[in-house]
């Protein structure tokens, strides 16, 4: 097995990583045994794309990453604790907390939260849907589908009388986060009883592990509906649902509305790279989507590891766009990426205090 030192004389050349949640994804070459694991926690809403990065990037190295996607709450704490190399989150943080607990925060993609339904005879992108009646429905007062305010919205669809069976996530999520959080912002009454967090105290509905485990209830019970990030939806063949957003279009949680709710983000402005999209204005915008985010600690134990991990996520970056597009995620603004590099430059150390990127200073360590 490879020494954190092999790492570091590795990580120094900028070679690539395999990408695992826990197992490798990809089989490399050489003696799978023998490659060092960098490892990571958290967020279930990047975990496609992370796992269609390493697919390609594994051709190139012998390095694992091992990622466990266990939800943003546990991304957190696990990188907090320092048992992780480094944490995932979509809900980001605010300066004081990331200045509590000693951490940096960076964008990686951005994508969109979903409505998805199990509704037979309806087609994707059929069911419309107003911020209203979805926080009604996630709030057990509408409970079937064809109750009379479901039924006038989408006046020529034949909605049944299901039962509506709401699905939510389980754990700590930043999906959770990004979903309540505009439910709060677009319901009073969501914001008075529920509010907006990573874990909240649901009205109604069962719970679903991960991304994964809603959609996995969601395509089980009919009449189901619940929210994931959209790759979970494209990868799934889900039913997605159509909402109206702020400027009052009723929209399609594709490429072109995540790039419109993304279009007003002020990440230069932005404390710490604290951006949140939902709701934003304008015609096309998607109104629930986010950024999914990674978090280091800024004094870094083994500066080789480090730059390792900073190397996967800048290959992501110049070379995984067009495999992100593939899953309906966006990839990150190139001067969005300029201003998270010259970050990872400035903010993050060894326990020295020497500057650990860009590497080719570091490659004859």
């Amino acid at each position: 097995m490879l020494t954190r030192s092999a790492i570091r004389a590795l990580a120094g050349r900028l070679v690539p990583l395999v990408f695992a949640a826990g197992v490798a994804l990809v089989a490399t070459p050489a003696r799978a045994e023998d490659a060092p694991a960098i490892s990571g926690a958290g967020a279930t809403f990047p975990y496609p794309v992370y796992s269609k990065w390493a697919d390609s990037y594994a051709k190139e190295t012998q390095i694992k990453l091992n990622y466990q996607a266990i939800g943003s709450g546990g991304g957190i704490k696990q990188v907090s604790d320092g048992t992780v190399d480094f944490g995932a989150s979509d809900a980001p943080l605010k300066a004081e907390e990331l200045d509590k607990a000693d951490l940096v925060q960076f964008p990686v993609v951005m994508g969109a939260v979903v409505p998805v339904i199990n509704l037979p005879g309806v087609k994707p992108g059929e069911l419309k849907l107003t911020p209203e009646l979805l926080a009604e429905i996630f709030l057990g007062k509408i409970k079937k589908w064809d109750d009379p305010k479901l039924a006038q919205l989408n006046q020529g669809s034949k909605l049944p009388g299901t039962a509506i069976t709401v699905v939510h996530r389980s754990d700590g999520s930043g999906t959770t986060w990004i979903f309540t959080n505009y439910l709060a912002k677009v319901s009073p009454d969501w914001k008075k009883a529920v509010g907006g967090d990573k874990s909240v105290s649901w009205p109604v509905g069962v719970g679903g592990k991960g991304n994964q485990g809603v959609a996995s209830y969601v395509q089980r019970i009919s009449g189901a509906i619940g929210y994931v990030e959209s790759a979970y939806a494209i990868q799934n063949h889900m039913t997605q649902t159509r909402l109206k957003n702020r400027a009052g279009s009723f929209v399609d949680p594709d490429e072109k509305a995540v790039e419109a709710a993304a279009r007003g983000a002020d990440w230069k402005s932005a404390p710490r790279f604290y951006v949140v999209l939902i709701d934003q204005p304008g015609a096309e915008a998607w109104p629930i989507a986010g950024a999914t985010f990674v978090l280091m600690h800024r004094k870094q134990k083994d500066a080789g590891v480090a730059r390792a991990v900073l190397g996967f996520f800048d290959w992501g970056y110049r070379q995984g766009g067009p495999m992100a597009q593939e899953l309906g995620y966006i990839p990150m603004p190139s001067s969005v990426v300029d201003l998270v590099k010259k970050s990872w430059t400035a903010d993050i150390t060894d326990s020295s205090g020497a500057k650990v990127w860009p590497p080719e200073k570091h490659a004859s360590n």
